[in-house]
């Protein structure tokens, strides 16, 4: 079971499995979440301390909840930013879901209608509140031992 305590900022941080997938992070073992270049999806990368949770979800392709990443090195400049005005954060995998949760069955669930998933649905890098947390690791049928299992 995760460890979410009062500290604990919880998240949703989308990429396209075909440019940067889970299993791409469990080979890294931790990556660098860059190339943000929205400001409010930037703002929460700002927000990010080490230690804070993010599901990790695959959009365009799938369009599914897959895994759940933690903050490791919070407070980064953009790499790929020559300006330097974009923010980045470091990633480690925890734990990959029993069963994806997909964008659909999210959108059909009546208590996750005011998800930032749903609501802002451009937005890449999402906020999530512990009972939406909590609602989709239920969905999902919890994690699967190991990291990338």
């Amino acid at each position: 079971m995760l460890s979410i305590n009062a500290d604990t900022q919880l998240w949703l941080m989308k990429s396209e499995p075909d440019v940067y997938s889970w299993d791409d992070l469990v080979a890294e073992g931790e990556g660098t979440w860059d190339g943000v270049r929205n400001h409010l999806a930037a703002r929460n990368l700002r927000t990010m301390k080490e230690g804070d949770l993010a599901f990790f979800y695959h959009s365009n392709i799938g369009k599914e909840i897959v895994g759940i990443a933690t903050i490791s090195v919070p407070g980064l400049t953009d790499p790929t930013d020559p300006e330097g005005k974009w923010a980045a954060v470091k990633v480690r995998p925890v734990a990959k879901l029993v069963h994806p949760v997909t964008l659909k069955a999210i959108k059909a669930t009546p208590d996750l209608a005011e998800m930032e998933l749903v609501r802002l649905s451009r937005l890449s890098v999402c906020a999530v509140r512990l009972p939406e947390w909590e609602h989709v690791l239920a969905m999902a049928g919890g994690t699967r031992p190991g990291v990338g299992a």
